[in-house]
């Protein structure tokens, strides 16, 4: 690993790239996303990821550490304690922040199993939900995420940050509602969503077929376009008086019921 420079001004122009990186506009325009943390940073090196760039501190990380990170084609820099502060999104990230190429999420780029478990986000708002799911899809071994509509960008540095770099773990598509349907009936793929009206409790639904799991957001819940293409409305029973889980927390609940089936399924010989 070759050292190209030591960065210690907030004017340089690579510490301003940084900093515009955690626009989600700079994002789009330049293909770019940050990437803090060595256990994030080890997730995307094991998908192939293309690092750009990367910056650490010497008092904070060894070289040599570092030094796993950084391929052929990845420009490395030192910077100082103070500058990591500035530039860092995240508090202690261990002294590392990585410059990455963002990949493509199209539908086409997907590589379902014969039998797979989907889940759909519609419209999908805050950063830390869409990590957390992307953290229970990855502990739970969903064949795909899939994102529609979305309000924030799956590369957004709460998202990497919440899923613990399982956004790079878990096979993720991104698309608009009707395209995504359409997607999922051409394949035979049931569409469960949930819902509070015709509804059935979710322990009640067959999730050992083909199934796409749909949620859409706490205070709208999910559009016309699904409810239409529903095969079946699901819901979780609630004893309380609340009316409503966190997505994030909903997601787990039904995904792991989903799991749980298919696990007896294989353990019954079927």
């Amino acid at each position: 690993m070759r050292i190209k420079d030591h960065l210690s001004s907030p004017a340089n122009p690579r510490i301003k790239q940084l900093l515009q990186l955690q626009k989600s506009r700079t994002r789009r325009d330049t293909g770019l996303f940050l990437l803090e943390g060595p256990k994030e940073i080890e997730r995307a090196c094991l998908k192939h990821y293309d690092f750009k760039a990367l910056f650490f501190v010497p008092e904070m990380i060894s070289p040599s550490k570092v030094g796993e990170f950084a391929t052929g084609n990845t420009e490395v820099f030192t910077i100082t304690p103070a500058l990591f502060q500035k530039v860092a999104y995240r508090g202690n990230t261990f002294g590392v922040v990585v410059v990455a190429k963002q990949k493509q999420h199209g539908l086409q780029s997907l590589q379902l199993k014969p039998n797979p478990l989907v889940m759909v986000l519609e419209a999908v708002e805050k950063p830390g939900n869409l990590g957390a799911i992307l953290r229970t899809a990855d502990a739970a071994g969903v064949d795909a995420v899939i994102v529609c509509d979305a309000q924030t960008d799956i590369y957004n540095p709460n998202v990497v940050r919440s899923s613990v770099g399982c956004v790079f773990t878990v096979p993720v598509a991104v698309g608009g509602s009707e395209s995504v349907i359409e997607y999922l009936k051409s394949r035979k793929i049931k569409i469960f969503c949930t819902a509070l009206t015709a509804s059935k409790p979710f322990t009640e639904i067959n999730f050992t077929k083909p199934s796409a799991i749909v949620m859409g957001t706490e205070a709208t819940g999910l559009s016309q376009h699904w409810l239409e293409a529903s095969d079946e409305n699901i819901i979780i029973p609630m004893a309380g008086i609340a009316d409503s889980l966190n997505v994030s927390t909903s997601a787990a609940i039904v995904t792991f019921e989903a799991v749980r089936q298919r696990d007896s399924l294989v353990l019954s010989g079927h």
